[in-house]
């Protein structure tokens, strides 16, 4: 199971994946964007279906382990390593 870190920003134009960055921390972490707003975890459900449609993999193997209420998040996806995960974004 691969982890992946991610710093959300919902209410965008378009779902959309922005590149690697780093947090205060010096830690990487994947930018992404999608036009769901934070309600009833509706942003969440977007970011989710966003990284398997990008991955490849099914939604049910993306799963949301840490940060629910919070802008930066740490995704879990079943089935993948993390260098597998890695390669499938690199490029963004």
């Amino acid at each position: 199971m691969a982890s992946l870190p991610v710093r959300l920003t919902p209410g965008a134009s378009a779902d959309r994946i922005d590149g690697w960055d780093v947090d205060a921390d010096g830690r990487p972490v994947l930018k992404v964007r999608v036009r769901a707003r934070p309600v009833e975890g509706e942003a969440n459900a977007a970011l989710l279906k966003l990284l398997a449609k990008t991955l490849g993999v099914p939604k049910s193997a993306v799963a949301l382990a840490r940060g629910g209420q919070s802008r930066t998040k740490m995704i879990s996806v079943a089935g993948l390593a993390d260098d597998a995960l890695r390669a499938r974004l690199t490029g963004l």
